[in-house]
């Protein structure tokens, strides 16, 4: 897997509003999805798309005056990046260690049930 940095909460918070649209996906339609959670300046949202941009997670692409921005990276491969960072950080890589820790914490039984159904299926 190759190594995808961490974002910080802002823009990952921009990345996930990109990865629910259909693409490319422009500053306008950003700025119209944060309204609903917080409102940012639109010149924050401009800076946050050219930081992202920068580290390789979208590609900008212009069409006429509009900026439109495409992921480079999917929401599944961040994810996958971010869960193994977690479970080397927290768990020093250990599995079990975090089997043990998400049964402490009182997950339900279905829950159980359902994540080894899946790891049953290889579906993870």
């Amino acid at each position: 897997m190759k190594e995808i940095k961490r974002l910080p909460e802002s823009e990952l918070e921009i990345m996930q509003i990109i990865w629910k649209e259909e693409t490319p996906v422009s500053r306008m339609t950003v700025e119209n999805a944060l309204q609903e959670v917080h409102p940012l300046a639109p010149t924050t949202i401009l800076t946050l798309l050219t930081r992202l941009c920068e580290k390789g997670f979208l590609a900008l692409r212009k069409e006429g005056r509009s900026n439109l921005y495409e992921p480079l990276i999917t929401e599944r491969e961040y994810l996958a990046s971010e869960s193994r960072s977690f479970l080397d950080r927290l768990f020093g890589g250990s599995v079990a260690g975090f089997a043990t820790a998400l049964c402490d914490s009182g997950v339900k039984k279905e829950e159980v049930e359902e994540l080894k159904r899946l790891l049953e299926k290889g579906e993870l």
